[in-house]
């Protein structure tokens, strides 16, 4: 397990590759960033790998390649981070800047999540374990990001499940919480 942290510069992690996405806009204040919202994506539905997940969050999801795309493709979203299979990670949205994961949401009474959160992205369902490079990595990126921004604390990173419940499930019963905070 990698127990270095990586580094924040300009609101981008300096080890993760950078894809622009559209589908951001100013936070109300930028130096607000209290939380962690955990979700988990695959694209086409559990198919790993591939481009797929990178078009989605740039506008660039064809509808003709898979069934489920047409159903999606007009959908505006995005998050700061991916961590992919692997553990390689992309950042779309400098931290700085409120990407628009979380949707309808609410944290301790508070709505309009995607103001004051960070949103990252693990590559997986809500059925089959993510992978000890995630979990790894994820600890990692967590760590950093909570010595960097100092309204953050361990206790408040959650799943996309815990903000918006009823309409969310990810990122899953195949998460384990109790393995990813001994990591932290």
């Amino acid at each position: 397990m990698k127990k270095t942290l990586v580094h924040v510069q300009n609101g981008l992690l300096d080890h993760a590759l950078y894809k622009a996405s559209p589908n951001k806009n100013c936070r109300p204040n930028p130096a607000d960033i209290r939380l962690i919202i955990i979700h988990g994506i695959s694209l086409p539905p559990e198919q790993f790998g591939g481009t797929c997940i990178d078009d989605f969050f740039l506008n660039q999801l064809d509808p003709k390649h898979h069934p489920y795309f047409k159903e999606i493709c007009q959908i505006k979203v995005s998050a700061h981070l991916l961590i992919r299979r692997d553990g390689t990670v992309t950042q779309y949205v400098p931290f700085a800047e409120r990407a628009w994961h979380a949707g309808v949401s609410s944290f301790k009474g508070e709505a309009n999540c995607n103001d004051f959160s960070i949103g990252i992205e693990l590559e997986g369902t809500d059925q089959l374990a993510y992978t000890d490079k995630q979990y790894d990595e994820l600890s990692r990126c967590c760590r950093s990001l909570i010595q960097h921004y100092p309204l953050l604390v361990a206790h408040n990173i959650v799943g996309h499940c815990d903000v918006a419940p009823g309409r969310k499930t990810d990122p899953g019963d195949s998460f384990d919480w109790p393995r990813f905070k001994a990591l932290l």
